[in-house]
């Protein structure tokens, strides 16, 4: 298949596809007009790749898991690289839901203080 058909299958651009060709986790073959080919596999990886990035991976992140499909790996994560870059994103994660806990926490008591009393507004009137 051809860019426009591999990115219109894959719900992308033919120019995210370019760009995932020059950070080398997309190869295209040419054919005998210098147009890229692509295949199935192309589009497996492909879909590896923004599925990762829905889920909130940096492009760097999903190479391992690109690198485990071309290695002829039935699963993107069945190789102890992606599944490093799996302990680290959700580690992150864990510190991010941790800082969020502690901003809602905080912001759940400054709401119950003025629960207790009603702040001014500015124009001198009560709050809400």
């Amino acid at each position: 298949m051809r860019i426009g058909e591999l990115a219109a299958r894959a719900g992308t651009t033919t120019r995210a596809l370019r760009y995932y060709e020059s950070r080398g986790l997309l190869s295209a073959r040419r054919d005998e007009l210098g147009h890229r080919t692509y295949d199935e596999h192309d589009l497996r990886l492909l879909r590896q790749i923004r599925t990762l990035q829905d889920f909130g991976f940096d492009l760097e992140e999903t190479r391992p898991f690109v690198e485990c499909l071309r290695a002829g790996h039935p699963e993107g994560d069945s190789c102890p690289a992606s599944l490093a870059v799996y302990r680290r994103k959700l580690a992150e994660l864990d510190e991010l839901i941790g800082e969020l806990q502690a901003v809602r926490a905080q912001i759940g008591v400054r709401l119950a203080s003025f629960d207790e009393e009603p702040p001014l507004c500015e124009l001198g009137g009560q709050g809400l």
